[in-house]
């Protein structure tokens, strides 16, 4: 489960003592990098050979500015503008957004773009392609029509390519409907196109579409990956000038299913703990997950930094390092302990209690998307003096963890360091002393 969307904790209280109970300072979250420090929206990022380019909205580093490293983590260099002729569909002002690059079969780079259409009153965005050998560049538009252009949805945007594991293409891609104002909804959609990326093999078909309160009635941003045992979609929502705006997922166990959204974001600025203001635009290269966030003032003089943050899969559902992962503790193994359910204020109405015993535990499974040190957020109550349980983590590690009390019902937090091994790990918080009863952990 994701979070951090919760608003009942009331204090929050960097406290870790070791075994033999001398209190040491929790270590900081481990932050997404900013890797490319200026304005380079909606990055989409590849490999070809052993460099790593990038590609982002318009900018005044040009149409569709290109960068390249010798490695995800950088450095970074700008390579000037990937797309220098404008389409001939295309209005003469206006810029392009969201660029798409992937290698064709046959060796040529194909990037989708979404630019202004001439042909429709009002203006609406479109979406085109363009071709080149390599690339850096310099892409040539395809054709003298967009792809993908219908007003009456709103205009279409944010196009992005995926190659399944049987080596059909597909096309995916987010109508505008948002831009009409009139109830028109957005939709994440699919459509299957040949080798060369641009001819259309029958009907598209509906992954997802805006029908949740915290998107604002925005979804976007969509990439298609494939784990093995289901089909991960990442998007965007919200509003996109905001610290509101995030990062989620939807997953499905084959294409032609339905996607489910995940219960909680992936990233919001709230899971970063503010490291990163409204992170969107995803893209995933390998173990890296790469996503802009704001610097500045939006609307005014600020610019979408690109930032990266390690990537791991947690039974296939992407975990990123630095945002809050939720735990809920009654989904722990118990012994000599009890769920107790209809908690008021707690997460989804339960929480672990009967901590109150010398064999008493809960084992809870956490997951690390790479190895190190994590902060362990625990929501807990103690209502009959300060309490505390002694954690272990992976049978090894162990500290004692300290609860002031509050009252029974009064969530709180406390917030502990972590060295946690790459993938699952195990925390067992047991009984040491007085009571208290455990809502949750996040990792982050």
């Amino acid at each position: 489960m994701r979070s951090f969307s919760r608003t009942v904790v009331l204090v929050t209280m960097l406290v870790m003592a070791t075994a033999h109970g001398g209190p040491v300072l929790a270590a900081a979250t481990v932050p997404p990098r900013a890797v490319i420090a200026a304005d380079f929206p909606d990055p989409d990022v590849i490999q070809a050979g052993s460099t790593v380019y990038a590609y982002s909205t318009s900018s005044s580093a040009g149409a569709v500015p290109v960068a390249s490293a010798p490695s995800a983590s950088g450095p970074w260099t700008m390579r000037g503008d990937a797309l220098p002729s404008r389409p001939s569909w295309a209005t003469e002002k206006g810029g392009f957004w969201a660029p798409d690059v992937s290698r064709r079969a046959d060796g040529q780079y194909l990037m989708y773009f979404t630019a202004p259409s001439a042909a429709t009153t009002p203006t609406r965005m479109c979406i085109g392609a363009a071709l080149s050998t390599g690339p850096l560049g310099p892409f040539r538009p395809i054709g003298d029509a967009p792809l993908v252009c219908d007003a009456s949805e709103g205009g279409d945007i944010d196009p992005a390519s995926f190659v399944d594991t049987d080596g059909k293409r597909y096309l995916l891609y987010k109508n505008d409907g948002n831009a009409l104002n009139n109830g028109t909804p957005s939709v994440i959609w699919l459509q299957e196109v040949q080798a060369d990326g641009i001819t259309f093999v029958g009907p598209r078909k509906e992954l997802i579409r805006n029908d949740r309160a915290e998107e604002n009635g925005v979804i976007e941003a969509p990439v298609l990956i494939k784990r093995p045992t289901q089909y991960v979609l990442l998007y965007s929502g919200g509003s996109y000038c905001s610290d509101e705006y995030f990062t989620s997922y939807a997953v499905s166990s084959s294409l032609t299913g339905r996607f489910s959204k995940a219960y909680r974001p992936l990233m919001t600025t709230e899971t970063l703990g503010g490291a990163v203001r409204g992170p969107g635009g995803a893209d995933v290269l390998g173990e890296d997950v790469f996503f802009h966030g704001w610097v500045g003032d939006c609307p005014g003089n600020g610019a979408r930094w690109t930032y990266t943050a390690d990537l791991g899969w947690a039974n296939d559902h992407p975990v990123v390092r630095g945002s809050r992962v939720r735990y809920e503790a009654e989904r722990g193994m118990l012994n000599h302990a009890e769920t107790r359910t209809g908690a008021v204020g707690a997460s989804q109405g339960a929480v672990v209690a009967g901590l109150d015993h010398q064999d008493s535990w809960v084992d809870i499974q956490v997951f690390a998307p790479a190895a190190g040190t994590y902060t362990a957020h625990v929501v807990y109550a103690a209502g009959g003096g300060d309490a505390q349980h002694t954690v272990t983590v992976n049978g090894t590690t162990r500290f004692v963890l300290n609860y002031p009390a509050h009252g029974w019902d009064n969530w709180q937090q406390v917030s502990t360091s972590l060295s946690l091994a790459r993938g699952w790990n195990t925390l067992r918080f047991q009984h040491h002393s007085r009571w208290a009863e455990l809502d949750f952990v996040e990792i982050a």
